[in-house]
């Protein structure tokens, strides 16, 4: 039922909309991308696994798939509760993964507008990002919505970006094509601009959502330098404010914008959201944490970018 029910909100085009989950947790209220989930499970018994972080719980066996399953509870309160049978499982599915959060109630789905979500104050996590990639009202209620990529990066740093993979493909030459990324999460920010640095890219130019990439590009899109200011554009899907995707649109709907690529690199990649991507006119999308290929599509890319601008020329 939830696969059909996310069918609507997946294929619609640039709405800058989100359809958010919510589920409580001692009672607290959070939420997480309905794009995200796969499907609700009553919790089941869990075969726990050596050597795991301690929020992990271990793995379950749902018909042919081992899934592992975190102890949600455990990893945001610090202590962990008391199992019960009411428990449930919300099984997810993004960078390629399959893995269960036990949460103690499912409270239903609301639809907002990425504007109405607000990026948390750093005061509420002393100071340094924490777990809550923005904040909603949902029927009244704040709710808090996880940053369920930084939780996974925290719990299993092998399988999240990994810069090994840009060395891997050797020495290459600096690259001082401008390049703008909009990513709201500090931690894969940083680990993107890592990977990229390594890869020989100089001139990045970084936003916290799509809101503040598109404010710049609209300042600066009837400039006569425009093209040599912005040569590619690398986009999340899910942000506070602008999304992704209502970010690609803006951008090919413009007369001048559109000529610049773009690559939506997000963990959300399937076939459905590729579908949307191409329908928005993404020049590329892949899924994180690929950054390997991300590295190579940017070569691809740029090289067409300038071959293009060069015919133009005359």
């Amino acid at each position: 039922m939830l696969e059909e029910d996310k069918k609507g909100i997946l294929l619609e085009s640039g709405t800058n909309e989100i359809e958010v989950m919510e589920f409580t947790i001692d009672g607290s209220l959070y939420g997480i991308n309905v794009a995200k989930v796969k499907e609700i499970l009553v919790s089941a018994p869990v075969k726990p696994m050596p050597h795991a972080h301690a929020a992990v719980e271990g793995i379950f066996k749902p018909r042919d798939v081992v899934i592992t399953v975190v102890d949600l509870p455990k990893y945001l309160l610090g202590v962990s509760k008391e199992k019960g049978p009411k428990d449930l499982f919300i099984v997810t599915n993004f960078n390629k993964m399959n893995i269960a959060f036990r949460v103690h109630t499912v409270v239903g789905i609301s639809r907002i507008s990425w504007r109405d979500i607000q990026k948390p104050d750093k005061t509420i996590s002393g100071g340094r990002e924490g777990v809550a990639t923005g904040i909603a009202q949902c029927d009244g209620q704040l709710v808090t919505i996880l940053d369920f990529e930084k939780i996974v990066a925290e719990l299993a740093p092998e399988t999240t970006i990994q810069v090994s993979e840009v060395d891997a493909m050797g020495d290459r030459p600096l690259n001082e094509a401008p390049i703008v990324i909009a990513e709201d999460s500090v931690l894969l920010r940083k680990m993107i601009d890592d990977s990229l640095e390594r890869a020989g890219f100089t001139n990045i130019h970084n936003f916290g959502n799509g809101k503040e990439a598109w404010d710049y590009l609209s300042s600066i899109k009837d400039e006569p330098d425009l093209y040599e200011r912005v040569k590619l554009i690398i986009t999340d899907i899910e942000m506070p404010q602008m999304d992704g995707h209502r970010l690609t649109k803006l951008i090919k709907d413009d007369s001048r914008l559109k000529k610049i690529p773009v690559i939506i690199f997000s963990s959300l990649i399937d076939d459905q959201m590729r579908r949307k991507g191409k329908e928005l006119g993404a020049d590329d999308q892949l899924a994180k944490p690929e950054i390997g290929r991300l590295v190579a599509t940017m070569d691809k890319l740029l090289n067409e970018y300038e071959e293009t601008r060069a015919k133009a020329r005359g």
